[in-house]
């Protein structure tokens, strides 16, 4: 009997904990959906009241019109042309890559094995002005090439990740449909990629996250505001020479959240088996 109320009482401090870490993590997502509907000049002077008492629902319609008549749409559309061809280009060559280390013999595979995984400690602030340098060079600057290029000759973390799930693949699948005569691409293209399709999953979606967030590459190449993404374009609400609508800054930001939050909850199995079943394991 004391055990049980033991296990119960330890249940309940459990709960009770993760619904207040829950609440702890949340409240800027709440306390910025609420400012979405305050008054620009009321949202830092409210800053203690969550929701206000007078709901503006223009800040939608004003932030949305967007800038210089560009509006928030022209921003998405820029957004997911970037994000769609990256994260298309970064999964199959990846995949590609992976599948190249973790099945292929070739020579000082090792070391080429060391040298990508290198890759991954290096700042992006170190490679920054040489590839600008040489995008420059190129004539690459103010176009898209630069923020989607690279993604076209793999991306180090993936690379990894898809290279463990396929170590999980037994050698045998590969030795009988050579059997069947079979070469390296069919293997890869009608065996290894269908099997991998979880953690390829996982690391379309990690890419999806991150260029959709980011904004220190689009800043350096892009020039034109007709082809900024959302996240340049949020950015352009605050004008240290002009009155920030914040109101409609915050709404905006509110509309960029939700292609992210649509793709984890239509997704996020992904996640946990992509990762788990690989395990990250050599």
């Amino acid at each position: 009997m004391i055990t049980r109320k033991k296990r119960v009482r330890n249940k309940v401090i459990q709960h009770v904990s993760l619904i207040a870490l829950t609440a702890v993590m949340l409240y800027p997502l709440i306390w910025m959906l609420g400012s979405s509907f305050k008054e620009s000049s009321q949202v830092f002077v409210d800053a203690h009241r969550i929701f206000p008492e007078t709901w503006n629902f223009s800040n939608y319609s004003d932030g949305w019109k967007g800038f210089a008549g560009i509006t928030f749409g022209t921003f998405y559309k820029n957004t997911f042309i970037i994000v769609t061809i990256s994260t298309i280009g970064a999964i199959l060559s990846s995949a590609l890559i992976a599948y190249g280390f973790a099945r292929i013999k070739f020579r000082f595979k090792k070391f080429w094995f060391v040298v990508m995984m290198l890759t991954m400690m290096l700042p992006f602030e170190i490679i920054m002005i040489p590839q600008y340098v040489m995008f420059n060079w190129f004539g690459w600057i103010d176009t898209y090439l630069p923020l989607i290029l690279p993604t076209f000759f793999g991306v180090p973390f993936f690379i990894f990740l898809i290279m463990q799930f396929i170590r999980t693949i037994p050698t045998e699948l590969d030795q009988a449909a050579r059997i069947d005569g079979c070469n390296t691409i069919t293997i890869f293209t009608r065996i290894i990629a269908p099997l991998v399709v979880p953690a390829m999953m996982t690391a379309a979606i990690f890419s999806f996250y991150w260029r959709w967030d980011d904004f220190m590459a689009p800043l350096l190449y892009l020039q034109s505001p007709d082809k900024y993404p959302v996240s340049l374009a949020l950015k352009m609400f605050s004008d240290p020479e002009a009155v920030t609508n914040w109101g409609a800054m915050f709404a905006m930001t509110t509309l960029s959240l939700l292609p992210i939050m649509i793709i984890f909850f239509i997704f996020q199995r992904y996640i946990v088996e992509g990762i788990s079943t690989s395990g990250l394991k050599g």
